[in-house]
């Protein structure tokens, strides 16, 4: 089956990718910011709500995608300051619950649109069957 691109409306997205692919059973997940429905405004108070604004901007890229953050096996985390590790950390485990997936945290990134955080993931969705 050949890899599908998903695109959520209601997320703001830049023409130079898409906000995830389908491949087989996994869902790749683009690296997403803590922006605002529909726009490219970061959400005010840093890390930990932006953070946690990415987490549920995540979700529903796999929700299109027929899936939840139940079916994440891996995150990547890019931090502009290292320093905000614990409000992030925070954030995700608000969000992530207390079973999280595999996950790397990266800091000292440069990132679009001056975020403090941008996380993308891979999901694990077996189609019906």
């Amino acid at each position: 089956m050949k890899p599908r691109k998903l695109n959520v409306e209601a997320l703001g997205r830049l023409p130079a990718f898409c906000h995830a692919v389908v491949a087989g059973d996994f869902i790749h997940v683009s690296g997403t910011l803590g922006t605002r429905a529909g726009s490219f405004e970061l959400v005010e108070g840093g890390t930990g709500p932006q953070t946690e604004l990415t987490l549920r901007n995540i979700e529903l890229i796999l929700a299109e995608a027929g899936a939840a953050l139940d079916d994440v096996v891996k995150v990547n985390v890019y931090l502009a300051d290292m320093q905000t590790f614990r409000d992030m950390n925070e954030a995700y485990i608000s969000v992530m619950g207390s079973d999280p997936p595999a996950r790397i945290t990266v800091g000292g990134a440069d990132l679009a649109l001056g975020a403090a955080v941008e996380i993308d993931c891979i999901a694990y969705k077996p189609a019906a069957g």
